[in-house]
């Protein structure tokens, strides 16, 4: 996921977005938005866009009142993968990370990748087992060797019991 639609802007069908990307702008630069949740996604296309504060704002084609645009709210942006750039070696997207099953030196299962977060300076795995367990994304301190063909991330990560 790229964002997500956050709100609705004024009267004529703008709405507000939440960008993951960094700089927040950087979204705008991603051809084919897709909206959508796991019910199913549709393609929109951005007839005009600007930053406002925290947020963007965009106005979709066959979008022209804030009735029409209020269905939209919390639906997920995401992005074509072909339309995302290539990453250099041991670069993951998070959706590479998710479902993976993180396991630490000890052979502790910490189950797998729910979903990533933003925690300041890196980005933190949020692994699910019998709980929760959050451990930052950092590598060669923290994660060890991501294997996207095994399924697997290796992480110098313990417990305490």
């Amino acid at each position: 996921m790229m964002g997500y639609v956050s709100g609705v802007f004024g009267t004529r069908g703008w709405l507000k977005i939440h960008s993951y990307t960094r700089p927040r702008s950087n979204l705008l630069d991603y051809p084919g938005w897709l909206l959508g949740s796991s019910a199913g996604w549709k393609a929109v296309k951005i007839l005009e866009s600007k930053s406002q504060g925290p947020s963007l704002l965009v106005s979709f084609a066959g979008i022209g009142t804030r009735e029409e645009a209020e269905p939209l709210v919390r639906l997920q942006i995401a992005i074509p993968r072909a339309n995302l750039p290539v990453l250099p070696a041991q670069q993951y997207y998070w959706s590479d990370l998710l479902g993976l099953n993180v396991v630490n030196v000890d052979g502790h299962n910490f189950g797998r990748v729910v979903r990533m977060m933003e925690a300041g300076d890196h980005d933190v795995m949020v692994s699910r087992a019998d709980r929760d367990y959050l451990i930052p994304f950092v590598r060669e301190r923290y994660v060890l060797n991501v294997d996207l063909d095994t399924g697997k991330i290796l992480v110098d990560w313990h417990i305490d019991d």
